[in-house]
């Protein structure tokens, strides 16, 4: 473990977990039995979404809720989830573990789970001692996705984040840059241009779109850089705050692995950025 690990470790509560759907979701990808867990911390047929609450033991006010990636067919829920806790706690930031749904077959499955997560937790706000105004969006790859597709489609102010964080995101459906897996997994195997372009977020960005921050690495063969780079384009030509963080090496999926060479400079950038944007 680095230092970072140790120096974080003490510092999480016992986390909460809450169903995301206590009444029943509204709709249905027609997934049934029980989640699959494919090791490594992936799992897969998810049927009774959920977020997992770590609250910091000195809140500041800010909350992150984090959607791990795997493609829209499986989720990597320790090293893109809740292996980040302790260091976002250690920040004074309530930091949630989202696990979402699949699409299989349904589009709408994935970003309706997202929105709900961001209500329940303003609706706790004041119990996790959260302030309503710097509640976050995370994700990574596909994850980072769904925190964009979030940030571009949020439907009510309820449901709009505050900011976004994305690492080495999926962020277009166009086939000749996109995630090849996402995109199936997400849209089927011959979807309409029209919904190409609805979930191609760089093409959904407007001026009211959240303030962001991107990482990535420059050698991503899973996830070209270009996915990443074009948002951080678009929101600059819509006048919305982003920050932008390229790494030479790295390739895919790093999350909070320490063998991710340049981890303490993300990390690092990250921390100054929540400092200055979120909690000035």
């Amino acid at each position: 473990m680095t230092l970072l690990g140790i120096a974080t470790s003490i510092m999480a509560q016992k986390p909460i977990t809450l169903p995301l759907w206590a009444e029943g979701a509204p709709n249905t990808n027609g997934q049934q039995g029980n989640e699959q867990n494919m090791g490594e911390g992936r799992v897969a047929n998810i049927t009774d979404p959920s977020i997992t609450v770590y609250k910091a033991e000195n809140p500041n006010g800010t909350a992150i809720i984090m959607c791990p990636g795997g493609g829209y067919a499986r989720l990597a829920m320790n090293h893109e989830g809740h292996d980040m806790a302790s260091w976002f706690n250690s920040l004074g930031i309530t930091y949630v573990v989202l696990k979402y749904r699949m699409p299989n077959g349904n589009h709408q499955i994935p970003l309706s789970d997202a929105e709900q997560a961001i209500r329940i937790v303003r609706k706790h706000a004041s119990e996790w001692n959260i302030d309503l105004n710097k509640v976050g969006i995370m994700g990574a790859s596909a994850g980072g996705h769904l925190a964009s597709t979030l940030a571009t489609h949020y439907s009510s102010k309820e449901t709009r984040p505050d900011f976004q964080i994305l690492l080495y995101p999926v962020i277009t459906m166009d086939k000749s840059y996109t995630h090849g897996g996402s995109r199936l997994n997400l849209l089927g195997k011959e979807p309409s241009k029209e919904l190409e372009t609805l979930y191609s977020n760089e093409l959904q960005v407007n001026s009211d779109t959240p303030q962001a921050f991107i990482t990535l690495s420059s050698d991503d063969r899973a996830v070209p850089a270009a996915n990443g780079v074009n948002y951080y384009l678009a929101l600059v030509n819509h006048k919305v705050p982003v920050a932008l963080h390229a790494y030479p090496t790295g390739g895919h999926g790093w999350g909070f692995r320490d063998n991710f060479i340049y981890k303490r400079q993300w990390t690092e950038e990250l921390e100054k950025w929540i400092r200055a944007v979120i909690q000035p």
